[in-house]
């Protein structure tokens, strides 16, 4: 099982990141206290550490702004939380692999209200289920049914401490966590710390 942490905006957002290692690290490019512009995401990318994956998370913006910070080397996913529709998806994806080696991988979130409908087949690698978008609150966990879900997917929404075990029990393909790893609005070292751990130990049980 995977972890990202999302949402950071700080130097010691990303010294906290380097120290812990999760598979993921997330840049938000729409509306939010944590929302960083372009220099700031391309200053904080570039101080990642290797083998740390960045993903920015956009909604409903031109498909040249997302394929400007894949090929300055910002993002290697896109994780799409607006109305963006399988068209935008495949015409981001021509956009964004003509002339790379390594494709760009999509992720496209389901509000957790959808679970009741079949979700839809996509073009995207990745489905992120959550309970909206950046709300920070979790949704009823009974409603998923991964048998159902045709594609890797991350679990966000609300995942923290106290209930990251019962996230793991889930088995997403990767838990993804924003405000769970903050003490009143800032990420936290030893939160982030804490959960990633949690990740690692659980995938050796």
């Amino acid at each position: 099982m995977r972890i990202k942490i999302c949402g950071l905006f700080r130097d010691e957002d990303i010294d906290y990141v380097n120290e812990a290692r999760p598979d993921y690290a997330g840049f938000v490019f729409a509306g939010s206290k944590r929302q960083v512009s372009a220099p700031l995401a391309q200053y904080l990318r570039f101080r990642l550490a290797d083998g740390i994956i960045p993903v920015g998370v956009f909604v409903n913006v031109p498909i040249a702004e997302v394929e400007q910070m894949y090929r300055n080397g910002v993002i290697s996913v896109a994780q799409l939380h607006g109305s963006e529709d399988e068209s935008y998806i495949s015409a981001l994806k021509k956009k964004c692999n003509t002339g790379n080696s390594t494709p760009i991988k999509i992720i496209k979130v389901i509000k957790s209200g959808e679970l009741k409908q079949q979700i839809p087949a996509t073009g995207a690698d990745y489905y992120l289920i959550d309970s909206g978008a950046g709300t920070g609150k979790s949704f009823n966990w009974e409603l998923l049914n991964p048998k159902k879900i045709n594609k890797p997917w991350f679990l966000a929404g609300g995942i923290d401490l106290k209930n990251i075990e019962q996230a793991m029990d889930l088995n997403p393909y990767a838990v993804d966590i924003s405000s769970g790893a903050e003490t009143d609005g800032i990420k936290d070292r030893e939160k982030i710390l804490q959960l990633v751990s949690m990740i690692r130990k659980g995938n050796t049980r």
